[in-house]
């Protein structure tokens, strides 16, 4: 089974699977925060994970930009959206730009995608290592252990005149970790009905352990249950 065909083979998909995200409501939300825990007095913004550059899209016109993201795939429609953004293929785990920041992101629960508490310790440790002192760090988590569904049957659908989607799972848990076999069912205008099985692994972690871990690294750090979408909440840390 191909993991994270989404992000690659299928990522000019991804917009239409995701239409259902109000993008502009969720980076007004960000931009509220971001005016009230930044100390710091420049506007470089950073979002790690970037996606298809639909958050940074509302970024722009207030901060220089800045996106990575670990896949060519949506890099490539994040041009299109992101215009004036410089986009580069790096790892938040591992990447350095030689640069700092006044804001760094990491939403739609892409910090999931490190998997482990090890990642999850050096990317966070590379967040503060790019960010100016009162510059402020906010994340969007992924799911808990405590308020992961496995087992529970989940369906997303797009449709419109030429292109229909139709995407399932159950998901599971492996020790500290979420599997979610996606299943897509793919019928566009004057093709065959495509099906595509599509694995996604993320990290379960704790809220605290990733307070105690953000605090370790120089960040007043705090949670907030109001978050973008249901149940993951915010993370929020302002470099001392």
């Amino acid at each position: 089974m191909k993991k994270q065909m989404l992000y690659r083979e299928l990522a000019k998909y991804y917009n239409l699977i995701y239409s259902f995200k109000d993008y502009k409501k969720e980076a007004g939300i960000i931009r509220k925060l971001i005016l009230k825990y930044k100390k710091s007095g420049g506007n470089y913004l950073l979002e790690a994970g970037c996606g298809t550059g639909k958050h940074l899209k509302y970024f722009e016109n207030t901060f220089s930009c800045t996106g990575i993201d670990v896949n060519k795939g949506m890099l490539r429609i994040a041009r299109k959206s992101a215009k004036r953004t410089f986009l580069k293929k790096d790892d938040m785990v591992n990447f350095s730009l030689n640069k700092k920041f006044d804001v760094i992101l990491s939403l739609f629960s892409s910090i999931g995608y490190v998997k482990t508490y090890k990642n999850l310790e050096k990317a966070i440790h590379n967040f503060s290592n790019h960010l100016k002192s009162g510059g402020v760090l906010i994340i969007e988590p992924w799911l808990t252990k405590k308020n992961f569904r496995a087992g529970t049957p989940h369906m997303a659908t797009f449709d419109s005149k030429n292109i229909k989607i139709a995407r399932l799972n159950i998901s599971r848990i492996k020790n500290d970790i979420s599997i979610i076999d996606m299943h897509y069912l793919i019928a566009e205008k004057n093709k065959k009905v495509r099906h595509f099985t599509d694995r996604h692994e993320l990290g379960l972690f704790d809220i605290d352990r990733t307070l105690k871990i953000m605090k370790k690294e120089g960040l007043e750090a705090r949670f907030s249950k109001n978050g973008l979408m249901k149940d993951r909440g915010l993370f929020i840390g302002v470099k001392k």
